[in-house]
C-alpha cells in the first residue's frame, strides 16, 4: 500500500508544519513553506491538520498510487492530472490502485501539497517528518524524492464522509505586485529615515535566488545607519535581513536559526502564504502593520482553518 514515483519533479520534499523546539541546539525548523496550504490540504482529506505531506515545487511528480485512497490537493495550480484528467486545486479526490497523479505545468503559484488520508509511513525524526535537505535529515531518507521512490500509506481509506463537499476556492491569486504585511523590527533602528522609506514605499523584485532557506529581492538601497553586521541573533520564519548590498533577503522555512545582519521587519505568519507561491521576477511590496494586527490576521486564519474543519467533519 504505497505511491510510487515515477519522475520526481524539480523538488518534492516531505513537509508537516516543522520540527519545533530544537533552534537553541542548531537545528532549522523547516517545514512547509506555505503551512496554511499544508494545514488544508490534510483538513480536505480528513487527516489532523498536522500530517506531513508531499510539497512539490513549480514542476511537480509523476506517483502510480500502489493503493485505493484519499488525496488533498491545495497551494498553487501546478496543472495536476488523475490518468489525464485535471484536478482542480483545493479539493479532496478518492484515487484507485493503478492510477498516475502528474503535474503538467505550474500555471499559479509555485508550490502544490499533496496530502494522503491516514499519512504517510515517514518515520519521526525530532518529533516531525519533515525533510531538511543540507543536513539530510528527516523525510524520505533525509532527501527530496527521486524516480522509483516507494512511500506507504500507514493508514490509507478508499473514501471518507462528505469526499465530493470537500472543494474550496483556490486561495492563490495572481498579481502584478504582492503585498506582504510586516511587523518592523528587532533591527529597525540600525536603518535611517531614508532607508525605511525605502522598505515600506518601493517595489522590489525576487530573483532566481529563491529556495526554501531564503528568497533575495532586488530593488531599491536600504540605506543603514553603521553597517549591517550585529552580534548572531535568532531568526524567524519570515525575517528580512538587510546585509551590507542594502537589498533584502527574506528568511525562510530551512532558514538557519542565527544570524548576524540586520533584520529591518519580519512578514507576518499569515502571509506566508502569500511568500511560499511568488517566484522569480515576481514584484513585492511591503506594508507595516502593528503586532495587534498581525495577532488578529494569525486569529482570524486559525479560526477559519477549524470552520472548515468542522463543516466536513458534522
Amino acid at each position: 500500500m504505497s505511491i510510487q514515483v515515477i519522475t520526481p519533479g524539480a523538488l518534492t520534499t516531505v513537509q508537516d508544519l516543522g520540527r519545533i523546539g530544537y533552534q537553541a541546539f542548531g537545528v532549522p525548523v523547516s517545514g512547509a513553506m506555505d503551512p496554511r496550504a499544508l494545514r488544508l490540504a490534510n483538513i480536505l482529506c480528513g487527516n489532523p491538520e498536522n500530517e506531513a505531506a508531499l510539497e512539490c515545487t513549480l514542476l511537480g511528480p509523476a506517483l502510480r498510487f500502489m493503493a485505493d485512497n484519499v488525496i488533498g490537493l491545495t497551494g498553487g495550480d501546478l496543472g495536476a492530472t488523475l490518468d489525464g484528467q485535471p484536478l482542480a486545486p483545493y479539493g479532496a479526490y478518492a484515487v484507485k490502485s493503478g492510477q498516475t497523479l502528474r503535474f503538467t505545468a505550474p500555471k499559479t503559484g509555485c508550490r502544490a501539497y499533496l496530502a494522503f488520508h491516514g499519512g504517510l509511513d515517514i518515520p519521526l525524526v525530532m518529533g516531525s517528518r519533515s525533510t531538511y535537505l543540507k543536513a539530510k535529515l528527516g523525510g524520505f531518507c533525509g532527501r527530496k524524492l527521486e524516480k522509483d521512490d516507494e512511500i506507504a500509506f500507514r493508514a490509507p481509506a478508499a473514501t471518507i464522509p462528505n469526499l465530493d463537499a470537500r472543494r474550496f476556492t483556490p486561495e492563490f491569486v495572481k498579481r502584478d505586485i504582492y503585498t506582504l504585511r510586516v511587523v518592523l523590527g528587532p533591527q529597525d533602528d540600525a536603518f535611517t529615515a531614508e532607508g525605511l522609506k525605502s522598505f515600506l514605499s518601493e517595489v522590489y523584485t525576487v530573483t532566481p535566488e529563491f529556495d526554501r532557506m531564503g528568497c533575495r529581492l532586488t530593488g531599491a538601497v536600504i540605506a543603514h545607519k553603521d553597517g549591517a553586521d550585529i552580534i548572531s541573533d535568532g531568526i524567524a520564519f519570515g525575517a528580512i535581513q538587510v546585509p551590507a548590498s542594502g537589498e533584502p533577503i527574506i528568511m525562510l522555512a530551512d532558514r538557519q536559526t542565527t544570524g548576524g545582519y540586520t533584520k529591518i521587519a519580519n512578514v507576518i505568519s499569515a502571509d506566508f502564504r502569500l511568500l511560499a507561491q511568488i517566484k522569480a521576477n515576481d514584484r513585492v511590496r511591503f506594508e507595516k502593520v502593528s503586532i495587534e494586527a498581525a495577532q488578529d490576521a494569525r486569529r482570524a486564519e486559525n479560526n477559519a482553518l477549524r470552520v472548515f474543519s468542522y463543516a466536513f467533519t458534522r
